[in-house]
C-alpha cells in the first residue's frame, strides 16, 4: 500500500518506520523543516513507567482542587486560553473524579509496557542509544506523597512491574547525588524504568524508515484530508495527493484535520517546560529519572545533560516564558542535585512545548471512522513513551492483524 503519515514527531516517524518494515511505500508529510522540531523537540525524557510521567492521567497527582484552582493551581490558563480550553479542563477534571479513571491509569501502565518493549526492540536491532538512562526513583517528602502517586504505583505492581519501596539511605546509594539538605522521607524505586532523548530516537527512526524506502517531505503543510479515495491536500496546491490509507500523526493539528470527517478528538495543549543544562560533576548529577510529585516534574539525565521538565498551562501563550514556573525548575533541579549541572552555561536550554491531550489522558489510536484515514495522536505527556507500540498497533491494524495488546480504550470515543 501507499500510505501517507502526516507530521514527523516521535509519533509519525516511529509509525513511518514501522510501515516500511511491514513493507508499505510510505510518504511523510511535515510542516517543520525538520522531524521532531515540534512536541517532541525538548520533552522531559521520561520512556518508562508510563503512569508516573507527571499529567499521564487525570486521576493522579493529588486533590482535584489543588490541581486547578486557587493561587497555586498545578495548571495554569496562559493568555489566549478561552472557552474550549474551560470546557477542555472540565472535562479533564471530571474524568479525575468519574469511575474510568483508575482504567485510564490501568490502561496507560498495560500498553506503556508494551511500547517500552517495543521501543527496546527497535533500539536493539538498531543498535541505537537515545542517551538513555536507567532507573526511576520517585521521591518522598512524607506520606502524603505517596498518597500522590498511589493508584499508578498499585495498578504497575498488578502488571508486574518491580516498584520497590526503599528507606532514605538507599535512595541516596541508587542517586548519590542527591542534596543533604532537603526533606526526604524515602522514596519508590523503579529499577527497569527509563529515559532518554526523544528528539534523537525519532531522528534516527527517521532515517531508518528511509533506510527501508519511506520518503520525507517537509515545509509541506497539509490543509485538510480526503475519504474514499484517502488522500491529504497540502497548502498551496490544487488538488489532493491520493493514497491507499493515510495516518494522522499531527499533535494538536490531528483534532482540526480529522474533525471535518465526523471524528472527536476533543484536544488541548497542555503546555509545560524544560531546562537542560551541561553536567558539572558526574556524582552530583542524577544517574537515571528522579520524579518530584509535589511540584509534579522530573530530573532526568541524558548522556551529558541534565534536563529538567514541569509545568502545565491551558492557552497558547503571548510568546514569553513563565518566569515562576521556570524558577521552580530551576530550584528544584539545583536543590535535589547541587553541583550537579551548570545552570550558568550558555548552553543552558529552556524549552515551552505543547502535549496534545485528551480530557481523560489516552491517546486516539486506530481507526479514525473514516475510510482509509487512521488515527495515532492525543499521546499528552506520554507520546515518548507510548509511541513504538502505537507505531506497531497501526500497522497491524492497517495490515488486518490484530495488535499484540488490547488497544480498545484508545479507540475513538465521545466526550
Amino acid at each position: 500500500m501507499h500510505i501517507a503519515i502526516v507530521g514527523a514527531g516521535i509519533v509519525g516517524t516511529a509509525t513511518a518506520y514501522e510501515l516500511a518494515c511491514d513493507g508499505h511505500a510510505v510518504t511523510v508529510f511535515e510542516q517543520r523543516g525538520a522531524a521532531a522540531e515540534e512536541a517532541s523537540f525538548a520533552n522531559a525524557g521520561l520512556l518508562s513507567p508510563a503512569p508516573l510521567i507527571p499529567w499521564a492521567a487525570p486521576g493522579i497527582g493529588g486533590p482535584a482542587r489543588q490541581r486547578f484552582w486557587g493561587r497555586h493551581a498545578a495548571i495554569r490558563l496562559a493568555q489566549g486560553a478561552g472557552l474550549s480550553e474551560l470546557r477542555w479542563l472540565w472535562r479533564h477534571r471530571r474524568a479525575a473524579k468519574g469511575p474510568m479513571a483508575e482504567s485510564a491509569v490501568a490502561a496507560l501502565a498495560r500498553f506503556g509496557l508494551y511500547s517500552h518493549a517495543r521501543m527496546r526492540q527497535v533500539a536493539q536491532s538498531l543498535e541505537l542509544d537515545p542517551e538513555s538512562s536507567q532507573g526511576v526513583l520517585v521521591l518522598l517528602r512524607s506520606p502524603a506523597d505517596l498518597e500522590r502517586v498511589q493508584p499508578a504505583v498499585r495498578l504497575l505492581r498488578d502488571a508486574g512491574v518491580r516498584v520497590l519501596d526503599v528507606d532514605t539511605a538507599t535512595a541516596r546509594l541508587i542517586e548519590p547525588g542527591l542534596g543533604v539538605d532537603n526533606e526526604l522521607a524515602g522514596a519508590l524505586h523503579v529499577p527497569e524504568g527509563e529515559s532518554g532523548n526523544c528528539r534523537l530516537f525519532a531522528q534516527m527512526l527517521r532515517y531508518a524508515a528511509q533506510a527501508r524506502g519511506a520518503q520525507f517531505v517537509f515545509q509541506a503543510r497539509v490543509a485538510s484530508l480526503r475519504s474514499a479515495p484517502a488522500g491529504v491536500l497540502l497548502a498551496g496546491e490544487p488538488d489532493a495527493r491520493r493514497f491507499d490509507a493515510v495516518v494522522v500523526c499531527a499533535g494538536l493539528a490531528a483534532a482540526g484535520l480529522v474533525r471535518p470527517m465526523g471524528t472527536p478528538a476533543p484536544m488541548a495543549a497542555l503546555h509545560g517546560y524544560t531546562i537542560s543544562a551541561p553536567v558539572r560533576e558526574d556524582t552530583h548529577a542524577p544517574q537515571g529519572t528522579v520524579i518530584d510529585p509535589v511540584h509534579r516534574l522530573t530530573i532526568t539525565r541524558q548522556g551529558q545533560r541534565v534536563r529538567v521538565g514541569g509545568g502545565a498551562e491551558l492557552g497558547a501563550g503571548d510568546g514569553t516564558q513563565h518566569a515562576a514556573t521556570l524558577q521552580t525548575l530551576y530550584n528544584a533541579a539545583s536543590g535535589w542535585f547541587p553541583g550537579g549541572a551548570q545552570w550558568s552555561s550558555p548552553q543552558v536550554q529552556t524549552w515551552r512545548g505543547a502535549r496534545p491531550m485528551l480530557p481523560d489522558g489516552l491517546p486516539l489510536v486506530g481507526a479514525s471512522g473514516a475510510p482509509g484515514v487512521w488515527i495515532n495522536a492525543g499521546h499528552g505527556a506520554c507520546g515518548w513513551a507510548l509511541a513504538c507500540g502505537s507505531a506497531r498497533v497501526v500497522a497491524d491494524l492497517i495490515a488486518q492483524r490484530a495488535p499484540e495488546v488490547d488497544v480498545q480504550s484508545f479507540g475513538v470515543r465521545r466526550f
